[in-house]
């Protein structure tokens, strides 16, 4: 139950007065009857009400995608600029008769010289998820740049680098568009984040445009100043998608970008290989090889490149270059081992399913700890078929003779996703910034999502 001139208000018919003098006025009829009384105690849920013949729908929340231009800081108020509350309000009273809604706010910051995508809302509790520093929310900005930038530049940004802080910048996405632009993904939120990393590779941003903030990507039909309601699909789009681990008996992990931050490896060993045979590393590289096992990832070289090298000698090259970087390099992503401290509490079995070696995954699992953990490993180039072939899970799944339906996998590319959903298990996809180019794919696929491993470890103590 709730208060007729709150009912009011959240459906957006107008601020508290101004509903107030619509209701004393006469105006409003609650199930075909007039009601004077502001504070009459309504049942959201059931009852029907109009505003001078018009229907009026309760929506307890505002969420309003807003396109900011510059010029304006992203405030509710301030003595000296314009903010953005200041901008809407013009904005909404000269299209909607005085009806901005009281208490909606923006969820963060952009610079006053950032266009670009803004969420603003009066639900403080998705606010408070959206920004916490632990969800790793996406944040995706089009960046104009003072030069091209060059491959070398590219991939320091995506590995992380210095930018003055205590520690090096998280792994992030970076893609140059055939404009020169640069499209920049990073799931952290320094100050001046973006101008400084571009500034760490010798380069200066010209201008900055977010495009995307989580789920949600900026209309492309808005324009700079303009604005409209979030769909509910976007809504809910924003919301937790956690896993519970009632009745769960087996967790199995998928690697690399799943459960070690160590994608980037990969990369650079490409990257670094190729350059052996004076070959560029191709752009489409990491789509052609996506979910191939080790040994099949090797016939692909072999045989797209024209190596001489044999299988095995290549193979053998890739562990070389990668061992270094697994045992001094590679961490493990964020909320990982207190996850499996949990699990092993609960008594879920926990296995490796990983398209990489088991020598490396070996060395991940000696450095952090995990053997106490793990029961089962098994490896692309040990089943018939990689990913998304069910193969290597339904193999783990045996080995810790666990029933497939009573299994769930954590995966951070399609195929992995797939080969889990085709084992007939659940399966929640992981964030991670070299699959964010397929994150809308992988939130179709996936029965579940997540930032980081502490989500599932804070959703199991809030169903205690």
């Amino acid at each position: 139950m709730v208060r007729l001139d709150k009912y009011l208000c959240d459906a957006g018919v107008g601020t508290r007065s101004r509903v107030k003098e619509l209701i004393r006025n006469g105006q409003v009829r609650v199930d075909g009857f007039v009601c004077k009384r502001p504070e009459e105690k309504v049942d959201e849920n059931k009852v029907k009400i109009d505003c001078n013949g018009q229907n009026i729908v309760y929506k307890e929340h505002t969420y309003l995608m807003f396109y900011k231009p510059q010029g304006i800081v992203s405030a509710t108020e301030d003595k000296r600029e314009e903010t953005v509350i200041d901008f809407l309000k013009k904005v909404w009273n000269e299209e909607k008769d005085g009806s901005f809604k009281d208490g909606i706010f923006p969820v963060g910051r952009l610079d006053k010289d950032t266009e670009g995508l803004l969420l603003l809302t009066d639900d403080g509790a998705l606010a408070h998820e959206l920004l916490s520093p632990k969800k790793h929310v996406v944040k995706t900005y089009e960046v104009t740049v003072e030069k091209p930038l060059h491959a070398e530049a590219v991939l320091r940004l995506e590995c992380g680098l210095d930018i003055g802080d205590e520690k090096p910048t998280m792994p992030a996405r970076a893609r140059v568009q055939e404009d020169g632009k640069l499209h920049l993904s990073i799931t952290e939120g320094r100050f001046h984040q973006v101008k400084r990393m571009l500034a760490a590779v010798g380069n200066r941003v010209l201008h900055l445009k977010r495009l995307r903030m989580g789920t949600l990507y900026l209309d492309e039909e808005l324009r700079p100043g303009g604005y409209r309601p979030l769909t509910e699909r976007e809504i809910q789009s924003l919301r937790d998608k956690v896993p519970s681990l009632k009745d769960i008996e087996a967790v199995i992990f998928d690697v690399d970008g799943t459960m070690a931050d160590s994608m980037w490896v990969w990369k650079k060993i490409d990257r670094e290989y190729l350059s052996k045979f004076d070959i560029t590393l191709p752009d489409m590289l990491q789509a052609e090889i996506e979910g191939r096992s080790f040994y099949e990832t090797a016939v692909y070289f072999k045989e797209h490149f024209g190596l001489a090298d044999s299988l095995e000698k290549i193979m053998a090259d890739w562990n070389d270059m990668a061992r270094e970087k697994y045992e001094k390099e590679v961490p493990l992503k964020s909320g990982v081992r207190d996850f499996m401290e949990l699990c092993k509490d609960k008594g879920i079995k926990m296995g490796i399913a990983t398209s990489n070696s088991r020598e490396l995954f070996e060395i991940v699992e000696r450095v952090h700890g995990l053997t106490e953990y793990i029961s089962s490993i098994r490896t692309g180039s040990e089943v018939p078929r990689g990913k998304p072939a069910p193969d290597i899970y339904l193999a783990v799944a045996k080995q810790l003779q666990t029933d497939p339906a009573k299994c769930l996998v954590f995966e951070d590319l399609p195929a992995g996703i797939m080969a889990g959903r085709n084992a007939g298990m659940k399966v929640c996809a992981v964030q991670d910034a070299y699959s964010l180019d397929y994150d809308q794919e992988k939130r179709e696929l996936a029965d579940y999502y997540i930032e980081e491993f502490g989500q599932v470890a804070e959703r199991e103590k809030l169903r205690r």
